[in-house]
């Protein structure tokens, strides 16, 4: 009888099921690299579209009337550049805010397959149109930030769909290291967005917003034809997203949550049922640790998006790299960020506790800013060494929250079997980070006119208020891990 082939063997000793799965979380991956490819380059750009023109030489036929700013491009070749930037970022990150919290609701009453389709179609031609401007000799603010808002409006169909797509398939488990990696689409989107910006940025900076555009307009193509919403629409096994209470000391109800989900008089466990309703956004707020975790995303994503969206600007200021240069080592942020999330999502799965394992990183992480400002531009070795450490410590909360957080808190037992409010409850949680997103690029445009350390002091405060907003939870972690047991009402 003749052997098959090691490469058939190797095919076929996974099941239908874990081919799905495994194809699942690459195509949710692009998709999402794709959104974050898309939203990365205003932060390489600002640097070319604002420049000391003193230092470039200019064409001998052009007659220069301010030898400071004949470079920049209006309208941000004024004194307060700064703050119109901010302005461009808060455009895009206050709508995407604003936007979420209705996002995940229209995500569980259509098909996942069209909303996301269609959201990456419209970000592709939104990012499109902010690099047209450059070809077509844009010099308005208006015409920059109503682009930004409008694609501020159509990203937030990416994040509560591709999460509530990977919860559909894929069950608690060993659900934070899956998606622990599954999220490095967030600083691999970051990365390549950065390099395919700094190819053109000191040529022709509109191809650094076209280019990224053409590929998530793609990739929209590619959803369309190729997803598949939840393993029942081809014959598949649902997961199992339930362990035992015991092994859940987070989400364990509290006599209050048991009033609120289940009934007063009844002792029995009751049966599962499948509900085909979407939950309300009252009833997402009533899950256990859905406040804690969102307030707490609020500060941990206002640090993370500071330095989304400032960093290659800050590297340019004081280490005096170039737009390109200061671009690409910016990019090793992401890099740490993506070790981050995907021990955030190991050491909980190992422990168990979520909170504490976010906790215990922020705390290291406040510090660690401060050496950053300090001794980060000390030399090159140096500044690597930085950036990969503020990446993994700032980005590792920031990958738990939004991934296998808000899929556990989404697929809760007090829901009862309710499988349609994981993008409800994922867009409550990234929603309100979301406004941390846009508060901290715009505190930094504010602040960074008076100093860089001022900017710095101010990521420190929001990664200690994140680090106490989830002191309620770590104390109901480490009971759980002592022994104790939440007494519930009969």
């Amino acid at each position: 009888m003749r052997s098959l082939a090691p490469g058939i063997k190797l095919i076929t000793s996974f099941s239908r099921d874990s081919w799905y799965r495994f194809s699942i979380l690459i195509l949710t991956f692009v998709f999402y690299t794709s959104y974050h490819l898309s939203r990365k380059p205003i932060s390489i750009v600002k640097s070319q579209l604002h420049r000391n023109c003193s230092n470039v030489i200019h064409p001998a036929d052009l007659n220069i009337t301010d030898n400071d700013t004949w470079c920049d491009w209006a309208p941000f070749d004024q004194n307060n550049y700064q703050n119109l930037f901010g302005v461009l970022d808060n455009c895009f990150l206050v709508a995407y805010a604003i936007g979420m919290f209705f996002s995940g609701m229209f995500g569980e009453r259509l098909p996942l397959r069209y909303y996301l389709s269609s959201g990456m179609l419209l970000s592709g031609l939104f990012t499109a149109l902010f690099g047209l401007g450059f070809y077509w000799r844009i010099h308005s603010l208006w015409y920059y930030c109503l682009v930004q808002a409008l694609n501020g409006l159509v990203q937030t169909t990416g994040w509560p769909a591709v999460v509530a797509c990977v919860g559909n398939w894929f069950g608690k488990g060993k659900r934070g290291f899956i998606m622990g990696i599954w999220n490095s689409h967030t600083s691999v989107g970051n990365i390549l967005g950065s390099l395919i910006a700094g190819v053109y940025v000191s040529s022709a900076w509109g191809l650094s917003f076209i280019v990224p555009g053409i590929i998530i307009a793609c990739t929209g193509v590619i959803c369309f034809f190729f997803l598949v919403e939840k393993p029942e629409d081809v014959n598949c096994t649902p997961p199992q997203h339930h362990e035992s209470v015991e092994q859940e000391p987070l989400l364990r109800n509290s006599s209050s949550n048991e009033e609120i989900f289940s009934s007063h008089t009844s002792t029995a466990v009751e049966p599962v049922e499948d509900h085909t309703e979407a939950i309300s956004f009252g009833g997402a707020l009533k899950i256990p640790g859905v406040v804690e975790f969102s307030l707490c995303l609020l500060f941990a994503k206002l640090v993370s998006y500071t330095f989304l969206y400032w960093l290659p600007l800050y590297i340019s200021n004081i280490a005096h790299f170039d737009p390109k240069e200061a671009g690409d080592l910016s990019t090793l942020f992401d890099v740490g960020g993506i070790v981050g999330g995907i021990l955030a999502g190991l050491i909980s799965d190992y422990s168990g506790g979520r909170a504490t394992t976010c906790c215990a990183m922020l705390i290291i992480a406040a510090p660690m800013l401060f050496l950053f400002n300090k001794i980060g531009q000390n030399g090159l070795p140096t500044t690597i060494c930085m950036l990969l450490w503020c990446g993994a410590l700032v980005n590792g909360p920031y990958a738990l929250i939004t991934t296998a957080v808000s899929a556990d808190l989404g697929t809760h037992e007090c829901l009862r079997g309710n499988s349609r409010a994981l993008s409800t409850v994922t867009a409550i949680i990234d929603g309100t980070g979301s406004i941390g997103a846009a508060v901290g690029p715009l505190l930094a445009g504010l602040i960074s006119p008076t100093g860089w350390n001022n900017v710095f002091y101010m990521l420190i405060t929001a990664d200690v208020l994140a680090c106490l907003l989830l002191s309620r939870l770590v104390y109901k972690e480490v009971r759980g891990w002592c022994g104790y047991t939440t007494r519930q009402r009969g």
